[in-house]
């Protein structure tokens, strides 16, 4: 295995200082070594790959030099229109090493929605023209494949990939941890929302170990699935796949359960829901200041506020809480209230160690959730 400070006195050596990007399960170990020992002027954990694509760029032509971006590999599709119009050697030609993680690599067991994207990612690399090398924890020759990718950058002036087995990294624990002091966790949160619903309520939620939990507490309550999606990819698109189901079942209420990382990514998205989006559509953020499911790296959601932005983009209301019995009264007043809504929930990160998968495929989902949809 690769330690992560091997990695990165590896790139310091070879003039690659600057890093930004998405973190990435995979990329946790390392992430969290630059996390600690990177200043915060040259490492900005970013909302989306695409925008690490466009500051990466803004970093080279302000320096010279190349910077690194790293991603999950489900997040090169958000990265693919500026890494062909503005990256591209065609283009602009931006030299930037792309580090990626590849979930759903062809013969290692993964959940659905990696499996397609491991098996096409490096035909993806291969159609938009981007070199790479495949590291794993065998890997003896680091040295050398990053001098490599550094002198092709400099030759080409064109971005070069490094895609990540999974477990190529020893591990590493984040030390700079950013605390926080709220009384619940997002499962407890999720308990108490789903407690306090009308039983003809829509639920979506979105990807990662909100919906895992949402799986389980239904499991535990023995109440089945139907009536939730489990958005098990597709970060940061959660609410609008809810605003399309509440634009077409008026009669009923839906509730999206998003993260702070995943309303982040896709920010814009506030102005479309706040301007289209009708009585029914209630949005609940559970914000832990962290994207919690792929190692627990902070977002900037603790230094932003949700409900001021929200009110701006058109929502008629916007409520906050953080103890069980604010979110009780906060979902009172969100069941009774005409939407666009937003309830932020704080809480703190982490989750169960044993916290499980759902058992269902996402198409067994998809044919349930229709189902109660229809009647």
């Amino acid at each position: 295995m690769i330690n992560p400070k091997l990695l990165f006195e590896i790139l310091h050596n070879n003039e690659i200082t600057f890093f930004t990007g998405i973190p990435d399960s995979l990329l946790k170990d390392f992430c969290a070594y630059v996390t600690d020992n990177v200043s915060n002027e040259n490492h900005i954990i970013n909302s989306n790959e695409g925008a690490a694509i466009g500051l990466a760029a803004g970093y080279y032509f302000s320096t010279g030099k190349p910077a690194l971006v790293y991603m999950q590999n489900s997040g090169l599709g958000n990265s693919i229109n500026p890494l062909l119009s503005l990256a591209d050697v065609e283009v602009y030609s931006v030299p930037m090493l792309l580090v990626i993680g590849w979930r759903g690599e062809p013969s290692k067991k993964d959940e659905p929605q990696h499996t397609k994207q491991g098996r096409v990612m490096l035909k993806m690399l291969e159609a938009v023209e981007i070199p790479y090398e495949i590291i794993n924890a065998d890997t003896k020759n680091l040295s050398e494949l990053i001098a490599k990718a550094v002198i092709y950058m400099k030759e080409k002036s064109s971005p070069y990939a490094l895609v990540i087995s999974e477990g190529t990294f020893e591990e590493y624990k984040l030390k700079s941890n950013i605390e926080s002091s709220y009384p619940l966790k997002r499962e407890d949160a999720i308990k108490i929302i789903l407690d306090n619903l009308n039983d003809n309520s829509v639920i979506v939620s979105t990807t990662g170990k909100t919906s895992r939990e949402v799986f389980e507490y239904r499991e535990i309550n023995k109440q089945g699935h139907d009536k939730d999606f489990l958005t098990v990819g597709s970060m940061g698109h959660s609410s609008q796949i809810a605003l399309g189901i509440a634009l077409m079942n008026r009669n009923r209420q839906v509730y999206v359960l998003d993260g702070d990382g995943a309303v982040i990514m896709h920010m814009g998205t506030l102005a479309i829901l706040g301007t289209e989006a009708y009585d029914n559509f209630k949005h609940i953020i559970i914000n832990n200041g962290a994207h919690d499911s792929v190692g627990g790296q902070p977002t900037a959601a603790f230094k932003i506020d949700f409900t001021a932005i929200a009110k701006a983009c058109g929502f008629t209301n916007a409520l906050i809480a953080q103890t069980s019995e604010q979110i009780v009264e906060e979902l009172r007043k969100l069941r009774q209230s005409k939407g666009p809504t937003l309830l932020e929930i704080r809480v703190n990160k982490g989750a169960r160690s044993n916290l499980g998968r759902p058992t269902t495929t996402p198409k067994e989902n998809k044919e349930s959730f229709m189902e109660f949809l229809s009647e």
